[in-house]
């Protein structure tokens, strides 16, 4: 395991960090988000949510519920959230060895499905018992689906909680209610009937006291509710959505813990980043191949990029040949902070030692 006390440890959570900032959309929001962050839970959101998993874990076992999916026109859902959702059951099953169960809407099962393919996993039929059970020789993932009515969608996700246990849940990118109990998109826009309430579900989880991460970049996915009122001090939208009555677009629930980035998906990547370097297993960060190849597939199977609203290979508006390049970018920086570099005569090792 990485020592996150000595100066090594550190600098490679903080670089983390560092990536997470970065306005890669031109947005114009992370910088104040992450802010807003760190006056609530100061300290490497990263790092500290993959210490917190591998505690849960080590201790629990698995297996981790991780929700997401989020509707644009028409209720086709965007490529941010399910990419990060795949790639992070990748993670979790390679470094911890525990199955990952995600919760979407019943007309995005297809999506997801693909996407899971496209991130090296094989998605099983969700036991009818709702027990999951470990699975040789393949790296499973669950779909667990959920309809759009409230009622029906509570009896599935109450079975998650009393028969699959999870130790865990996470949601990436997922619409969050505000104060009155209504989901909106960023910019205003009502997503009535369009998404089902997994609002129940974390607030559910949480009185049970099972763990909640929140993976989100604007305000209005769930768990962003620790830093709400923040943002209604900058984010005219989070105040007012533009529709009267409906109230502002910020999310009201709040993750015990939470992870901001310019992008949902990057979000998680700095997450999968953090868990493969505290492990010290290098296998647990996919390349940015992979990361092309997720993207692709979310998109051949049903996904949408949120910033062209069209089935383009990109999400927020990045194209998956750019997120390619970051994923490596990133990878490659953490290899040179943990030494894995080749020096003038094939010696492998810290570069200060190879000069």
């Amino acid at each position: 395991m990485l020592d996150l006390q000595n100066a090594k440890g550190q600098n490679i959570a903080q670089t983390i960090e560092n990536f997470m900032t970065l306005d890669l959309t031109g947005v114009g929001l992370i910088g104040k988000i992450y802010n807003a962050l760190q006056s609530h839970q100061p300290g490497p959101a990263c790092m500290d949510a993959a210490n917190l998993i591998v505690d849960v874990v080590r201790e629990h076992g698995g297996p981790i519920v991780i929700a997401t999916g989020f509707p644009e026109g028409g209720g086709v859902p965007e490529t941010d959230g399910p990419v990060g959702a795949a790639l992070l059951a990748r993670a979790l099953f390679l470094g911890l060895g525990v199955e990952t169960v995600i919760l979407t809407d019943d007309d995005w099962v297809g999506m997801m499905e693909g996407t899971c393919r496209g991130a090296g996993l094989a998605p099983l039929s969700f036991p009818e018992d709702g027990r999951i059970r470990s699975v040789d020789f393949v790296r499973p993932v669950y779909i667990r689906s959920v309809p759009k009515d409230t009622a029906g969608c509570k009896v599935i996700t109450d079975q998650l909680l009393e028969v699959t246990k999870p130790s865990l849940v996470i949601s990436i990118e997922r619409p969050g209610q505000n104060d009155k109990g209504l989901y909106h998109g960023l910019g205003g826009r009502p997503l009535d009937n369009l998404v089902a309430d997994l609002d129940q579900f974390f607030l559910s989880a949480k009185k049970r006291k099972i763990p909640f991460i929140a993976i989100g970049d604007g305000g209005n996915e769930l768990g962003m509710g620790l830093i709400g009122e923040d943002l209604k001090a900058f984010s005219p939208k989070a105040r007012d959505s533009g529709h009267p009555g409906r109230g502002g677009v910020a999310a009201a629930t709040s993750a015990d813990h939470l992870i901001v980035s310019n992008v949902s998906n990057w979000g998680a990547t700095g997450l999968i980043a953090a868990l493969s370097a505290l492990l010290e297993k290098p296998s647990v960060f996919h390349d940015g191949a992979l990361e092309r190849r997720c993207i692709e597939q979310c998109v051949s199977f049903g996904g949408v990029d949120g910033m062209f609203m069209g089935p383009e290979p990109a999400v927020d508006g990045i194209s998956a040949r750019e997120w390619e390049g970051l994923v490596d970018t990133l990878r490659n920086t953490l290899d040179r902070l943990a030494g894995r570099v080749i020096g003038w005569k094939g010696d492998s090792g810290d570069w200060r030692q190879l000069k």
